[in-house]
């Protein structure tokens, strides 16, 4: 029995032993499982994160440009509208002799300032430039005369042709005569 007994001894201990690697390379191979799961679930979790970024992203460029829109909409229309304020200013400069010529003068003064009131609703201003400081963002220079009392250097001495601004954006700089 004692030879029984050390027999069944044995095949324990190798049953165990070679059980042992097996336990090893399972145990690896799950850690290895785990790891590379944990990577996966880490870039997925990188990839998320940057996708919201990027989603944030576009809704603030996106907000950013309805801004933009809303604010200088106009810009294309103010821009075709311009000349035809300056082509009334011009009418409303001629001289008339006779009742006629005032009437139409008068309707076109009232044209005038229907159109002066729709630009100003929409923040298309005129620039003021008359006797002002020479600002190369908002005017042009054209010529140049000599400075005297009246006009000192670096002022605006003649407004040729106005400019106009929609909110904080020249659309036409004003054409001036500066005094040097």
């Amino acid at each position: 029995m004692s030879k029984k007994k050390a027999e069944d001894k044995q095949p324990i201990i190798k049953d165990e032993a070679v059980e042992e690697p097996k336990s090893d390379s399972k145990v690896n191979a799950l850690s290895a499982k785990i790891a590379e799961l944990q990577q996966q679930l880490d870039d997925s979790q990188n990839d998320y994160l940057r996708a919201q970024a990027e989603i944030q992203n576009m809704q603030k460029r996106s907000q950013k440009e309805q801004s933009a829109l809303a604010k200088y909409g106009a810009q294309r229309l103010a821009k075709e509208v311009v000349p035809v304020m300056d082509d009334l200013k011009r009418a409303l400069q001629v001289q008339v002799d006779n009742d006629s010529g005032q009437q139409l003068k008068t309707g076109i003064e009232m044209v005038y300032k229907h159109l002066e009131k729709a630009l100003n609703d929409n923040d298309i201003k005129e620039i003021d430039a008359d006797g002002v400081a020479f600002d190369p963002e908002l005017h042009q220079a054209v010529q140049t005369v000599p400075a005297d009392d009246d006009h000192p250097a670096d002022t605006v001495v003649q407004v040729l042709q106005s400019g106009y601004k929609l909110a904080d954006r020249v659309l036409r700089p004003a054409m001036v005569v500066v005094a040097q």
